[in-house]
């Protein structure tokens, strides 16, 4: 199971900077992790969990595979965006696709860079690209739910169910509300995700400020801090700049101390990844041995099956038990063989919900 996020933005942002910066400081930083461009505008980054290497000294694992997001650079959108403007229905195509979208919002001030509305407003810039995937969601919404409605009205129990998903939503982008703050029940929420709504997908904004805002912010960053904390979304500071001189060093300890010089005691990739991984909702688990310690990504209140079928669909068609050991009780006890010694690993069943550092033994047959 992989998980994306669309960068988007309006042009002139420094959104593909910061992206040629993440997926090359991912290449840099990658030392035994593995690292692929799958497109020109795809590149996939290794999640950093120091976890991972305990694991792997304790199990004696020939390789570590860490578990990764995938970032996705989307042309820059335009005012009129839903219309088609800029070749926006393309665009706005590509965000579809994707799980979450990652905002990238100019909090800079540079007079050699033209912005596309003429002056540096984040808040403008953010509203600009939300009305764009709420006019494009609308007018999909409305068309596709006058023909569920025909439907239900026949009898057809799935177009009614439909219905049931379609309405509040309407009702909330008519009132310019996006359709991730419509509030359905638990058993509903599946169906909403199934609609691919632009608007449904959680936000995390990226607030690129200059080098000497990188630490701490400015009035900019703050600003957009406040306005994702009001919409439950999330917020993070990055200079696209100093990711870029980032990403030219080699060394690891050099790169440490170009940062500490910035006041900085992480890249920005780093960052990013956290805020995505949360604001996602994800949590990691690991399987270890001889050969490779491997972390793996499920969202937070999947089973024990559905984590195995991450690994692969056998595992979760033909599930029978996982034999499960904490984080914590690994590294305590030395390892499978003494958390075992210890009755530390755990026999469950089909109705577990895999826990965040949980180390997996699937059993399965088919």
């Amino acid at each position: 199971m992989g998980f994306n996020c669309g960068i988007v933005g309006l042009p002139n942002v420094g959104k593909s900077t910061l992206f040629n910066a993440l997926t090359a400081t991912a290449q840099a930083e990658a030392a035994n992790y593995p690292f692929c461009t799958i497109e020109p505008n795809t590149g996939r980054v290794a999640v950093p969990d120091p976890r991972l290497n305990e694991i792997a000294r304790l199990a004696k694992s020939a390789a570590i595979l860490p578990t990764s997001l995938e970032f996705v650079d989307i042309a820059g959108l335009v005012r009129g965006a839903s219309t088609g403007e800029g070749l926006g229905n393309q665009f706005l195509g590509h965000i579809r696709a994707v799980d979450a979208i990652c905002h990238v919002l100019r909090c800079f001030e540079d007079g050699g860079v033209t912005h596309v509305e003429g002056s540096i407003d984040p808040l403008r810039d953010a509203e600009i690209i939300e009305t764009e995937l709420l006019i494009a969601d609308l007018e999909s919404m409305e068309r596709r739910t006058e023909l569920a409605i025909k439907r239900a009205r026949g009898g057809d129990k799935e177009a009614k169910r439909f219905v049931d998903v379609a309405e509040p939503v309407l009702a909330a982008l008519r009132e310019g509300r996006p359709a991730r703050q419509v509030a359905l029940s638990a058993e509903l929420q599946p169906d909403l995700r199934a609609l691919h709504l632009l608007s449904a997908k959680p936000v995390l904004y990226i607030c690129n400020v200059a080098e000497s805002d990188a630490a701490q912010g400015n009035a900019h960053s703050q600003a957009v801090a406040a306005m994702a904390d009001d919409q439950g979304m999330a917020s993070v500071v990055i200079s696209a700049a100093i990711e870029a001189e980032v990403s030219q060093l080699d060394d690891h300890a050099e790169r440490t101390a170009f940062l500490a010089d910035l006041g900085l005691t992480e890249t920005g990739l780093s960052r990013v990844i956290a805020a995505g991984y949360r604001l996602l909702d994800l949590l990691t688990f690991f399987t270890a041995g001889p050969k490779e310690t491997r972390a793996w990504t499920v969202r937070r209140g999947a089973t024990a099956p559905q984590a195995a079928g991450v690994i692969h669909s056998d595992f979760q068609r033909g599930f029978i038990r996982a034999e499960t050991i904490t984080y914590a009780d690994f590294v305590a006890y030395g390892g499978e063989q003494g958390a075992k010694d210890a009755g530390k690993m755990r026999q469950e069943g089909k109705d577990y919900v895999a826990q965040d550092g949980d180390i997996f033994l699937f059993r399965f047959n088919v």
